[in-house]
């Protein structure tokens, strides 16, 4: 499969982008992504759209700085909003786009960050993304960007969170030592 990553920088493809998302019942008000075309130009996100014979299947965004407070304390980028369409899930898609994210925040950050989902539908990305080196920031769940605190009742939803980071200097001393040399100097950092 012939994946196509393609950066959101014009009017056409946020209605593209728009027009995919309605179908696939995933609903965004319009100025959200006039707010994101926006932030594209200014330089605050960068949104990245994937396409398989000029098709759009999946999308998601690397926010600058992010919302939440942990990451934007220690300027860690954030993966946000990251989305497979469900025909094309399992098929290198979600590897693709966090490669490119990965890869461009690597030009001027150290670390990278996510947040992900507790209840079953999120079962796939959490397993990817555990693949792929992100382990928990330390900080316990979050809801709406707030701690959950022992013993509060929270609901389960799209805003209740566990965050990730990824120390993206490891991919590349593990490619310079082929794994064999201690790592312990950058986990602490």
């Amino acid at each position: 499969m012939n994946i196509l990553v393609k950066p959101l920088d014009s009017e056409e493809l946020k209605v593209i982008w728009m027009q995919a998302f309605r179908k696939h019942g995933l609903h965004r008000e319009a100025a959200y992504y006039d707010q994101c075309l926006h932030e594209n130009v200014l330089g605050a996100r960068v949104t990245l759209l994937a396409f398989v014979e000029e098709t759009l299947v999946g999308c998601g965004h690397l926010k600058v700085e992010s919302e939440y407070a942990y990451f934007r304390d220690r300027r860690i980028p954030e993966i946000n909003d990251l989305n497979v369409f469900p025909d094309y899930r399992r098929s290198g898609i979600g590897t693709k786009l966090l490669e490119q994210f990965e890869a461009l925040a690597s030009e001027d950050f150290h670390r990278i960050g996510l947040g992900v989902g507790l209840y079953k539908d999120y079962g796939a990305a959490q397993r990817i993304y555990c693949r792929r080196g992100y382990v928990p920031d330390g900080n316990g769940l979050m809801s709406g960007n707030r701690e959950a605190a022992a013993g509060e009742m929270v609901r389960v939803d799209d805003d209740l969170l566990l965050y990730l980071v990824k120390d993206l200097r490891l991919d590349s001393f593990y490619n310079l030592h082929a794994g064999k040399a201690e790592i312990e100097p950058f986990l602490n950092h």
